[in-house]
């Protein structure tokens, strides 16, 4: 039985959801009960956290086998001896994994209560502790050092300040709170530090808030698999489309030796500000960052040979990453997802938009890699028919190393096509959490299955274009 609840949608969502995971081509292949069962599955999975936390290594700054000495004495000063494994991926050599605990089925409930937003409760299912800005309220008589329990309002249906509530809410663990409830709302200025820090989490992962920060970048599986699918060379010209906030143009930098050069754009200032500063920490100089909209960057006009930001003239770039803007369903853990479906199939005619640009921008024989964090057809196995209808001179590729399953049917793909396509798949597992005991009696490999299965819901499509158009 699961510990959370499955995910909920907006009615029209979730009956949207219901027939992409029961189309006729799918059913076809596995059979109604199966089909039923693997979307039911999914559901269920997308409400709790990945079975590994993922990080990165600087490669270009420590080693792996340094960064994981380090890594490993940090943990067990964070779980007080507790011995959790750091692991080393054997085809992704700059990945270091952590089990993570849980769910803990055991722990006391106390009667003082922290009440938090969705989007905090789900970093503090992955290892952070509770900041001041993401406490939506708490109990009339909390101090600071007060041992309290800490729940998740995932409805976002909570007053700000409520001295109580009674709605849905999900217990996520204990601890010990750094502010009185008067510090916390009665402030004249919003409040930044922590507000409580976590002793007894439902889910033990380790906090990464500075932590070893140019050596470390916290990042999902399959976003690191992309980078290296993307294969970049040093001394080439990459684009990366939709870079913030970084994790994967400081990774292109890094695999490519800071030698050559990397574009790194989104449309947001704000974002742009993350990439470079995240570009500065791993000390990389090959990135260089600009708040343009994807959709325009390529040039109409003769650019001036001096410019060097966008727009950018056709066939600029050696390989394009467009880890496009999506609806973003496979995040994990999200038990209550509020986009309503016009928000959901709006991205479609946006992916297009882009890709088309990333088509023309890139070079005769370069790569295009085309990724998305969400589990639609639409924006995923539709979007690969699209392009090679569109553009008869791409030419998808296989993709090494190909750690997911293949794509899902559903789109008209041959089985050839959906065996060159990456998708992964947090239904494709069936674990329901891991204690102390059961992680000591595993095998290593097991455990790397496992955490190449049990990640957050992700695609990826790899196209080599042939020719000018």
């Amino acid at each position: 039985m699961s510990f959370f609840p499955k995910i909920s949608f907006q009615h029209e969502v979730e009956e949207y959801l219901t027939k992409v995971f029961r189309n006729n081509e799918l059913i076809a292949a596995l059979g109604g009960q199966e089909a039923e069962n693997k979307y039911q599955s999914l559901l269920s999975r997308l409400s709790h956290p990945p079975s590994f936390t993922t990080v990165r290594v600087n490669t270009h700054l420590a080693s792996v086998k340094h960064a994981k000495k380090l890594l490993f004495e940090e943990i067990q000063k964070q779980f007080k001896g507790l011995c959790v494994p750091v692991l080393e991926h054997p085809k992704l050599q700059d990945i270091l994994l952590i089990p993570v605990i849980g769910p803990r089925r055991d722990l006391k409930k106390h009667p003082s209560e922290v009440i938090v937003g969705a989007q905090c409760g789900y970093a503090v299912l992955r290892g952070a502790h509770v900041y001041v800005p993401g406490i939506v309220s708490a109990s009339r008589f909390v101090k600071a050092g007060d041992l309290v329990s800490v729940y998740s309002d995932i409805e976002g249906k909570c007053k700000r300040g409520a001295k109580e509530f009674k709605g849905v809410k999900v217990f996520l663990g204990n601890g010990i709170s750094e502010l009185s409830r008067s510090e916390i709302f009665s402030s004249s200025s919003p409040l930044k530090g922590l507000g409580v820090r976590m002793i007894e989490p439902v889910y033990l992962s380790p906090s990464f808030d500075n932590v070893l920060p140019s050596y470390l970048f916290l990042q999902n599986l399959p976003s690191v698999v992309v980078s290296h699918i993307l294969n970049p060379q040093p001394g080439e010209k990459i684009l990366d489309m939709c870079a913030a906030p970084g994790g994967k143009a400081t990774h292109l930098a890094t695999l490519m030796h800071d030698q050559g050069e990397v574009i790194a754009m989104d449309k947001i200032a704000n974002k742009v500000k993350k990439v470079k500063l995240n570009a500065e920490l791993l000390q990389l100089n090959c990135i260089k960052a600009f708040c343009y909209d994807g959709t325009k960057a390529l040039s109409v006009e003769k650019r001036e040979d001096e410019q060097e930001g966008p727009p950018f003239s056709p066939e600029s770039f050696d390989r394009i990453l467009l880890d496009a803007p999506c609806s973003g369903m496979g995040q994990r853990p999200n038990m209550a997802y509020s986009s309503t479906l016009k928000e959901v199939t709006s991205y479609q005619p946006l992916q297009r938009k882009l890709f088309t640009v990333a088509v023309k921008l890139l070079k005769p024989g370069g790569v295009l890699v085309y990724s998305t964090c969400t589990i639609t057809l639409s924006e995923n196995e539709e979007q690969v028919a699209w392009a090679l209808k569109r553009f008869p001179y791409l030419q998808l590729h296989p993709q090494e190393p190909h750690i997911g399953g293949e794509g899902m049917k559903g789109a008209g793909l041959t089985l050839d096509q959906l065996k060159l396509l990456q998708r992964f798949d947090p239904a494709a597992v069936t674990l329901e959490g891991m204690d102390i005991n059961s992680l000591q009696d595993s095998r290593e490999d097991d455990l790397i299955s496992l955490a190449n299965k049990d990640c957050i819901g992700f695609f990826i499509a790899k196209f080599i274009k042939s020719k000018s158009k």
